[in-house]
């Protein structure tokens, strides 16, 4: 089971990449930095690059997922996907939906509200798809 190997550790870098960027490192870049908007610039970079470690994650999952074949495709696995998908979704929507009006300091205290939404549902969604996917891992 190969396959389930590789979608069990894209799921753990998945999950675990956006709870330390998110509720780690980028409260420290706000703790730390000499000023918001220093702090702003690099919590945007690290974001923007969270989200392609996401789609890169998810991508991964879903391949792993897929390897075994149709007789593989059981409503928990379809389930599994559908978080996956909803994850790589909220990455997405957050990166060109969401953080160019926060760059253009547009209505800025709303898109921050809706990013925090999306990052926290994307984690969420990641976290799930990371407990699916170890609940019942068969013995080595």
């Amino acid at each position: 089971m190969p396959g389930q190997r590789v979608a069990v550790w894209a799921s753990a870098l998945w999950w675990g990449s956006l709870a330390t960027i998110g509720f780690l490192v980028v409260p420290m870049l706000f703790s730390n930095l000499a000023t918001p908007a220093i702090a702003g610039a690099m919590a945007g970079k690290l974001f923007a690059a969270g989200c392609w470690v996401s789609l890169a994650c998810g991508l991964a999952v879903i391949v792993g997922l897929r390897s075994g074949g149709a007789e593989r495709m059981n409503a928990a696995v379809q389930v599994t996907l559908g978080f996956v998908f909803a994850g790589m979704l909220m990455a997405l929507l957050q990166e060109f939906a969401v953080a160019p009006r926060i760059l253009a300091r547009d209505n800025l205290k709303l898109w921050h509200s809706v990013g925090t939404g999306l990052y926290i549902v994307q984690w969420l969604c990641a976290c799930a798809v990371f407990w699916r996917l170890t609940r019942r891992l068969p013995a080595p």
